[in-house]
């Protein structure tokens, strides 16, 4: 079976379906409601619980990340006369319609110049509050690069250096926010000690693997039980300390001698009236996925595990499972997994984990029919590019042959992006406005049937 229109088609429809189910927006009117002058909200996601709360006469909405314009849209919607106001802070090439709160363009994957204004134009708003008053900030993945306040002594400079050295070694995203929130003015619970005494009810969107509400977003309304000593031992671990800048080793190795307040930790009154509540995740993507793809004529089966670590590693693990099921498979199938897998960079071309991941599948079972693939990031944008992944199938490695492209060079070079332009096969949907990491969505069709 070739990668025909009809299948790309259906693949499509599977990764739309999947994103529409975390559409912050639907997520936002499933959780809230408003009754005789209280917040009601109620989260469905695994670490679900309600919650109740007086509407106050000034209600601020706050934010920063891939979904938070539209998680703020959302909350508006519902709240009305009540908002006075808000800043959310949101990647650029992507809008929300707000009437009270205001849009702040940042940069991602690196932060820029629109993100620091961004966290400044937040932290303005936060001095203005009141203790009656009602904040909600709405989190999702990007909020670390989007939401940026160098601790003191530090610069914007000082920041995308020690980002971009920790993206370039393969660092996780754990590892990444450890070191960012003992940078940060706003990070690790920093932003609900700014907050505080103010009730803060925060929305999250997960784009962590487990969830871990510390890790979203760098947590900046969560309580950090990392250190700065933790923070050292990364950048020593990837052997950073003599490339960051002399301000970052300074600044750390102050804290690690307790000459720098600490991020606020489990237990610190500043969380006393912090609630945090998850709305989506990647588990309601793939189900999304999974009972569309029945309704479409296909069995189902969702990797029981999320893909992380390596991408080829990651890649590889997934590959063989198709192989498994090719051989066996009486009905068509539909493979199932969602995560995040890091790409370490030993070339300067241009590309991303998903259209990385995509091609690497490519190779396992070249030359088979009855399979296509295709790998995306939920938030429509895969690393440095306009694309959101790529499709592939069992003739992709022979097409790139006829090219004159070599995949193994391609992927030494980390320049897949190109690779796939030059077949047609990227996967380039724009911005969702929603981010719950990836998703590998592959067809298998039974030999028998001809695909």
């Amino acid at each position: 079976m070739a990668l025909t229109e009809a299948t790309r088609t259906q693949l499509h429809t599977l990764f739309t379906a999947a994103v529409a189910a975390v559409d912050p927006r639907t997520l936002i009117g499933r959780a809230i409601a408003v009754d005789h002058d209280h917040l009601l909200i109620h989260s469905q996601e695994q670490h679900a619980h309600t919650g109740t709360f007086p509407l106050p006469e000034r209600v601020f909405i706050l934010g920063a990340g891939k979904g938070a314009g539209l998680l703020a849209q959302g909350l508006e919607a519902v709240l009305g006369a009540s908002v006075r106001g808000g800043v959310v802070v949101i990647p650029t090439g992507v809008s929300a319609d707000t009437q009270r709160v205001t849009i702040v363009h940042g940069e991602h994957p690196l932060p820029g110049p629109g993100s620091l204004s961004g966290a400044e134009q937040l932290r303005s708003l936060l001095a203005l509050k009141h203790p009656s008053d009602l904040l909600c900030f709405c989190l999702t993945g990007g909020a670390s690069s989007l939401l940026v306040s160098p601790a003191g002594g530090l610069s914007l400079a000082d920041k995308l250096t020690v980002n971009r050295l920790l993206l370039a070694c393969g660092a996780d995203i754990h590892e990444l926010n450890v070191v960012r929130k003992h940078l940060s003015r706003m990070k690790g619970g920093n932003l609900a000690r700014l907050a505080f005494p103010t009730t803060l009810v925060s929305f999250i969107l997960s784009d962590v693997i487990d969830d871990d509400l510390s890790t979203i977003g760098s947590g900046p309304t969560v309580p950090d039980a990392s250190t700065f000593q933790d923070a050292w031992n990364i950048l020593a671990r990837y052997h950073l300390l003599a490339q960051v800048p002399a301000s970052v080793s300074t600044h750390l190795a102050a804290g690690c001698r307790g000459m720098q307040a600490e991020t606020p930790k489990p237990g610190d009154p500043v969380f006393a009236h912090v609630h945090n509540f998850l709305l989506g995740s990647n588990r309601i993507a793939l189900a999304a996925a999974a009972t569309t793809a029945i309704a479409s004529g296909f069995l189902s089966y969702v990797y029981p595990m999320p893909l992380s670590g390596d991408t080829t590693d990651s890649a590889r693990q997934f590959a063989a499972e198709l192989r498994r099921q090719l051989v066996t498979i009486r009905d068509p199938v539909c493979v199932l997994a969602g995560g995040e897998t890091t790409v370490r960079l030993t070339g300067h071309g241009k590309g991303g984990r998903n259209q990385e991941f995509a091609l690497v599948v490519a190779q396992a079972p070249a030359g088979e029919d009855h399979w296509a693939l295709l790998s995306a990031g939920t938030d429509g944008i895969d690393g440095p590019t306009t694309a959101a992944g790529a499709f592939v199938d069992g003739h992709t490695v022979h097409r790139a042959q006829a090219h004159g492209l070599d995949p193994v060079h391609v992927l030494a070079e980390n320049d897949s992006y190109r690779f796939f332009m030059t077949l047609g096969d990227l996967f380039s949907p724009g911005p969702t406005g929603t981010n719950v990491m990836d998703l590998k969505i592959a067809l298998l069709f039974p030999k028998r049937t001809g695909g």
